[in-house]
C-alpha cells in the first residue's frame, strides 16, 4: 500500500494531535490485500504521552475505553502503558472515512532505546518489517538502520551454516515473534508466513542492504 496515495489514510493523522515520528506497519501495507476491511495500524512516536493522550482526550474521546477515560484520564492511561504495555498505549477499532484504525502511542526516548538496544523488543520487532513513515521529525528511520542491522546479524547467528534466502527473511521476520504470548493464542498463526509471502520484495530489499553493511563494510558507523 502506498498510503501517500491514500487520502483517508494520510489524513486520519490530521484528526490527532501532532506526533513526532509517525508510521503505517502490518498486513495493510501488502500491495496483495485487496481487503479494505482490515484495520491499518499505526505507531506514533510522542515526546510526552500524557499531555498527548489529554489533548487526545479532549479531540477523540470516543477513541479510549470508558473506564480508562473515567477513572483516571490521560494519567491512567500513560501510567498502564507504561506498567502493563511495554510503553505503548493502543486504540483499536477506531473508525475514519469508511476505514478502521488502530494507533499506538509511545514515547520517543523509550521508542529510541527500544530501536538501538531493544529494550522491550515491542516496537523494534514491527520496525524489522516494512513500515510506511509518513512522519519523521527526528530521522528515526535512518536510526532504525541500526535495528535492521543488528535484527540481520540476530538471524544469520540462528540459522545452521547453509540457508536460502528465504530462510534467511523468514527467520528475520520471526524474531519479534519469539516468546511473544500472543502467537500462543490471540495472533494468526499463518501470520508470519503471510508477512514473508506478501512483503517478500521490500523484505528483500531490507535485508539485502543491511547484509552489505555487514559483510562488505562491518566497520561502517
Amino acid at each position: 500500500m502506498d498510503a501517500e496515495k491514500i487520502p483517508e489514510v494520510v489524513s486520519f493523522l490530521d484528526t490527532l494531535p501532532p506526533v513526532e515520528f509517525g508510521c503505517i506497519y502490518g498486513s495493510s501495507l501488502h500491495p496483495n490485500n485487496l481487503d479494505k476491511t482490515s484495520m491499518i495500524d499505526y505507531v506514533l512516536g510522542v515526546e510526552d504521552p500524557q499531555q498527548w493522550h489529554a489533548k487526545n482526550l479532549e479531540m477523540n474521546p470516543n477513541h479510549y475505553a470508558s473506564w480508562m477515560v473515567h477513572l483516571g484520564g490521560a494519567q491512567l492511561i500513560t501510567k498502564v502503558a507504561d506498567h502493563i504495555g511495554g510503553g505503548v498505549h493502543f486504540n483499536p477499532f477506531v473508525a475514519h472515512k469508511d476505514r478502521m484504525f488502530k494507533y499506538g502511542v509511545v514515547r520517543m526516548h523509550d521508542f529510541v532505546q527500544d530501536i538501538l538496544k531493544w529494550e522491550s523488543f515491542y516496537l523494534s520487532g514491527r520496525l524489522q518489517k516494512p513500515v510506511n513513515v509518513l512522519v519523521d521529525k527526528l530521522e528515526i528511520e535512518k536510526l532504525n538502520s541500526e535495528n535492521l542491522k543488528a535484527a540481520t546479524s540476530a538471524a544469520l547467528l540462528l540459522l545452521p551454516s547453509k540457508f536460502c534466502e528465504e530462510e534467511l527473511y523468514a527467520k528475520v521476520c520471526s524474531l519479534s515473534y519469539m516468546g511473544d504470548l500472543r502467537m500462543l493464542f490471540a495472533e494468526d498463526k499463518n501470520k508470519l508466513q503471510s508477512h514473508c509471502e506478501m512483503g517478500i520484495k521490500d523484505i528483500f530489499l531490507i535485508i539485502s542492504w543491511c547484509l552489505t553493511l555487514i559483510l562488505v563494510f562491518p566497520c561502517l558507523k
